[in-house]
């Protein structure tokens, strides 16, 4: 799914409404109406909405959602700042049919103090749109502080108010923050990044049938990986296929007191679907390794860390996880970097070894994966002020170095070497214990060793990753699943994603 700035979805909107050919007041009707019937649906334990228009556009869907959610029998309340009397075109239509509906309310939001909020209301943000442009201040943003103090359910509708949809907000800035968003048609990237993601709560994203040719013509850099995306990379396994069919995939990690690292690893990479895995060890974690991945083959790398690294031809290598930052492991991995014939994945202490020293970033080779979290990306790269300046930067370093980087977060970014950028939404906080990187470096590597593309590798391995873990918190919750749960998962992704792609009776 494409991402789109708030000055492409006006466009969108204009296009639309040309073409199609369809009034702007009907597409807001669309919109408002995709609204009231997600909230008839999801809001059945919530009898009163309290709507807070704008006056814009975004106040021009709040009130024909109030006039939509009466029409379905519903208590609603409205309030707007009654001193601006001046309504955008649309809006002004949607509040004189808002009038002639008696049984709603209209208030001042000077009356705010003697609204009665109980627990089964909902308040309901329509007050600023995808236009806003500048801090909030006076009336408004007194109004948002004051809501934000309140516990009943909060909804924004299209964007949390205050809120921008493409830059990083102000500290101190003033914005409503919602427990569920309803965004028509695209994800905003402000709702994927953390500083301001949680402004945005769980995100819904309604369908309003927006141009498809305007869609489809219109370029972007920025994506959201989805459910289309991955049925159109995914490929099922074929019948007549052997071990050779799927690659070999190895795996380079463990060191004394870290060899739970390369173990996760090394079976997320087995369970991922390698024709053949190999994990390259100490001997200190032999025993450990042959126990708990009897399926994957043990080469010796040194006795209580990586001296060597044995290079085979025709395999893809996942290098880092409880690797170390020992002297003969930091030698042993520079000397693997200079001869490698494919590209490669490296994470962890791969990263931080290569960080020492700027020039070992040219070693690495072209189309290869890294997969840093926040702390290993600036030890690689340097400091950046918040996420959007360092996704700004791996654009640039992923161009610079004709390398994919998985930009591990919330909503881990894929950065491709045209400056593309992949955002992943799945996944969740369960996933922040130690140990789910060494997974995700499994699962990417296993991919690239089955002939995935790389950047079909890192988007489908993080897909993948995301999905096993919401799997997994939906048996054991966030806080009880561990890596080893989420690796027991993607065989049930797996089952799913197959279900989807394959023709079935």
């Amino acid at each position: 799914m494409k991402i789109f700035t708030a000055k492409n979805i006006r466009a969108a909107d204009k296009f639309t409404i040309a073409n199609e050919p369809v009034s702007s007041v009907s597409l807001m009707e669309r919109a408002a109406e995709s609204c009231a019937n997600w909230l008839s649906v999801n809001c059945k334990n919530h009898r009163k909405f309290i709507i807070f228009c704008g006056s814009g556009n975004n106040g021009g869907d709040g009130f024909a959602i109030a006039r939509m959610l009466y029409q379905k029998g519903l208590d609603v309340d409205v309030l707007i700042d009654s001193s601006n009397d001046k309504f955008s075109d649309d809006a002004e239509i949607n509040y004189k049919r808002l009038r002639e509906f008696s049984g709603i309310s209209i208030y001042d939001f000077n009356d705010l103090d003697s609204i009665h909020f109980d627990q089964e209301t909902v308040i309901i943000d329509a007050l600023f749109g995808t236009g806003l442009s500048r801090k909030l201040d006076g009336i408004c943003a007194e109004l948002i502080d004051k809501l934000n103090k309140l516990n009943q359910v909060k909804i924004s509708i299209d964007v949390p108010s205050g809120l921008f949809s493409d830059d990083i907000s102000e500290e101190n800035q003033t914005i409503f923050k919602a427990d569920y968003t309803l965004s028509f048609q695209f994800w905003k990237r402000s709702f994927l990044h953390p500083e301001t993601g949680k402004f945005a709560g769980k995100v819904i994203i309604l369908d309003i049938d927006l141009s498809k040719e305007f869609i489809d013509e219109t370029t972007t850099q920025y994506f959201v990986i989805d459910d289309e995306m991955i049925k159109g990379i995914f490929k099922p396994r074929n019948e007549f296929s052997h071990k050779g069919t799927y690659g070999k995939a190895i795996i380079v990690g463990g060191s004394y007191g870290k060899i739970g690292a390369a173990v996760l690893a090394t079976k997320s990479a087995l369970k991922t679907g390698a024709g053949l895995t190999f994990t390259i060890a100490p001997n200190c974690g032999y025993e450990i390794l042959q126990i708990n991945c009897p399926e994957a083959m043990f080469i010796s790398g040194g006795e209580k860390y990586i001296e060597e690294i044995e290079i085979q031809k025709d395999s893809v290598y996942g290098i880092g996880p409880g690797l170390g930052t020992e002297s003969q492991t930091k030698e042993a991995l520079m000397k693997f970097l200079e001869q490698p014939e494919n590209p490669l994945l490296l994470d962890a202490d791969a990263l931080n070894n290569i960080a020492e020293n700027q020039n070992n970033l040219n070693l690495i080779p072209k189309n290869s994966v890294i997969t840093p979290h926040p702390k290993e990306f600036e030890r690689l790269f340097g400091r950046t002020e918040d996420s959007f300046q360092r996704l700004e930067l791996a654009i640039k370093k992923a161009k610079e170095l004709q390398i994919f980087i998985v930009l591990k977060d919330h909503h881990t970014q894929i950065i491709n070497p045209e400056g593309q950028v992949f955002y992943n939404i799945t996944g969740n906080s369960g996933l922040s214990k130690g140990g789910s990187g060494d997974i995700l470096t499994g699962i990417i590597t296993s991919l690239l060793a089955q002939k995935y593309s790389p950047q079909n590798a890192c988007i489908l391995g993080v897909w993948l990753h995301g999905k096993a873990a919401d799997f997994a918190a939906e048996k054991c919750s966030k806080e009880v699943m561990l890596p080893t749960d989420v690796i027991d998962e993607l065989g049930n992704v797996f089952i799913d994603l197959n279900k989807k792609v394959t023709t079935q009776l």
